[in-house]
């Protein structure tokens, strides 16, 4: 199931979230212009190496906020910004724009906390938008726990839209990632995009921070901007 979008209306438009989605594509196509030992020394500079991180913190911790903007792969791309399209308009819409990009950017700096956590050694750069988009979701469900997304359904060789609760698509998301985050514990360190693999606990945790931190910058005052 890959969502559309969802049914809630938003009274604000949503500046940052497009903002987000622009900037992610941008960084992203400078990425692909560059050769493959120019990308790795890019990765290295400015995605989170937990093995620097852990040895050089005060020099490092940029790079759990400029990693937020990188990404792997075109289907990385995609489906991060799909997912931010379709849930962070309402949540943008509940915070305010100065409030949602500091929730924003805050989940997806402790996601990756998170996954450094498992793997401080790893000299694998861990990226991406995952953490952060995950921490959106934690907000959406706690928020709009009731709420229809449009969804887009593979049914073999066919495909239809069908019309599925944000819990059921969300709760999924969290049980898929805590089993194999679970699962991956003797090899989280050398876990990457590159490689095929997945931050599984950086989205656990991004989820984890968003449904904490979404109240506390004001998730449920809806004349707050």
């Amino acid at each position: 199931m890959f969502p559309l979008y969802d049914e809630n209306p938003t009274r604000i438009t949503p500046y940052l979230t497009y903002g987000l989605i622009g900037m992610n594509i941008l960084v992203f196509l400078h990425e692909v212009s560059l050769s493959n030992a120019q990308l790795e020394q890019f990765f290295q500079l400015y995605a989170v190496v937990p093995r620097q991180l852990t040895t050089n913190f005060a020099g490092e911790w940029t790079t759990l906020f400029t990693s937020q903007f990188l990404h792997g792969g075109w289907w990385h791309l995609i489906s991060n910004m799909v997912f931010l399209w379709v849930f962070g308009n309402n949540i943008e819409d509940r915070l305010g724009h100065f409030k949602y990009l500091v929730f924003y950017l805050a989940c997806g700096a402790l996601a990756a906390l998170c996954q450094w956590f498992i793997g401080m050694n790893s000299g694998i750069p861990s990226l991406g938008a995952s953490g952060a988009i995950a921490g959106v979701l934690g907000a959406y469900i706690i928020r709009f726990p009731h709420a229809r997304v449009m969804t887009l359904a593979f049914l073999g060789f066919f495909i239809t839209t069908i019309r599925v609760p944000a819990m059921i698509l969300i709760g999924l998301f969290v049980v898929q990632n805590l089993i194999s985050g679970v699962a991956s514990l003797q090899t989280a360190a050398n876990m990457s995009v590159e490689t095929g693999g997945v931050a599984y606990w950086a989205h656990i945790g991004g989820f984890a921070f968003g449904m904490i931190l979404a109240p506390l910058f004001g998730l449920f005052r809806r004349d707050e901007y």
